[in-house]
């Protein structure tokens, strides 16, 4: 009885470990109000919250083209660990009439970033900690999986992150690593280039530790977030160990018609604070960027060229999409366990469904 009672007492320090590191407990930014240039924010608009009970974080929120809306439950292995075992990973779906979330798949691969592409099919980037390590494209109308990208050069990719697809169907992923016991196989954390035939291309090296990616709607630009936490195992280092900080920042590369990216500026330097995690763009182009600065955690939107237009508070989160349809003016947002929804003025941008 007594071990049972310690294991549970340990689980539950681990659980607490990974809120605070998290940024989930004490989150005062939730009951903030939104605010910034009435062009971007309507009048009273509202954090709302839509679901509540991932294990330790959600991740890579995005809207298919018939408007169900999925996202990642990311099940960090010093975490989500019990007597039945260590949590797979699991995708969700999550209905907007019905309002009800329903799990789509587990195991997920341990599923991070996730994209619709033109034809509709999901697009997946798995990560590591007992994930797959690889790109995943679904077919949504027979439901079959296929991997496009799980080596390069032979070797395993490190733990693919996030994505983003352009107009001529080539995917774009960022390849860092921050947590797993997985050896670190490529030599540089990059972004990578899937082309239609699947082949890959490392087109990016000098970003630092990649995160989140998207391409702009005029197809100039490629915006990669640099978040170098210093660490390659969240959660595994001893609390007394510190690391040090690398790039924490927002970048801007020009993204030339075949697929190739120079470095053109930094957009937003965050350094000695955290980095963001991921960010999408609207139908004019301005960036809706997942900052995880626990100063001012929360949804910065800025201009192409990084100036602020507007803040929405939350807890430290991980990602943002927009809906389609009737909620094409939502922003959904993945923040530690949760999925939230706030209505803004302009369109998301979406590939043009074929």
């Amino acid at each position: 009885m007594f071990s049972l009672q310690r294991e549970g007492f340990r689980q539950v320090l681990t659980l607490v470990f990974g809120l605070i590191f998290y940024g989930l407990l004490g989150a005062a930014a939730f009951g903030q109000t939104p605010q910034g240039d009435p062009n971007i924010l309507p009048p009273g608009a509202k954090l709302e919250t839509v679901f509540e009970g991932a294990c330790a974080l959600t991740e890579g929120v995005a809207a298919a083209p018939d408007g169900m809306v999925y996202f990642s439950d990311i099940t960090f292995s010093h975490v989500c660990n019990s007597q039945q075992g260590i949590e797979a990973g699991h995708t969700w779906k999550y209905d907007p009439r019905s309002g009800k979330a329903s799990i789509f798949r587990s195991p997920s691969g341990m599923s991070n970033g996730i994209k619709f592409d033109a034809e509709g099919n999901m697009v997946v980037a798995e990560g590591a900690d007992f994930g797959g390590r690889r790109i995943t494209r679904t077919d949504m109308k027979t439901g079959k999986s296929y991997i496009i990208a799980g080596l390069y050069n032979g070797r395993p990719l490190n733990s693919p992150n996030d994505i983003t697809i352009d107009e001529k169907g080539r995917i774009y992923f960022s390849d860092p690593r921050y947590l797993g016991f997985e050896p670190v196989d490529q030599p540089v954390m990059g972004i990578y280039r899937i082309d239609p035939d699947n082949s890959v291309h490392l087109i990016i090296t000098d970003v630092g530790k990649p995160n989140g990616v998207a391409v702009s709607p005029d197809q100039r630009t490629l915006y990669v977030v640099s978040n170098d936490n210093g660490t390659t195992g969240i959660g595994r280092l001893p609390k007394d160990k510190e690391t040090h900080k690398g790039q924490m920042a927002l970048l801007a590369y020009d993204l030339s018609p075949d697929g190739t990216a120079k470095f053109r500026k930094t957009l937003v330097d965050y350094y000695p604070q955290d980095g963001p995690d991921g960010l999408v763009v609207d139908a004019t182009g301005n960036l809706y960027v997942a900052a995880r600065d626990q100063r001012r955690p929360g949804i910065r939107v800025y201009t192409p060229e990084g100036k602020e237009l507007a803040y929405i508070p939350t807890a430290a989160p991980t990602n943002v999409g927009f809906g389609r349809g009737e909620e094409s003016k939502t922003l959904y947002i993945t923040a530690g366990t949760g999925l939230y929804r706030v209505k803004v003025n302009n369109d998301g941008y979406h590939l043009r469904s074929k």
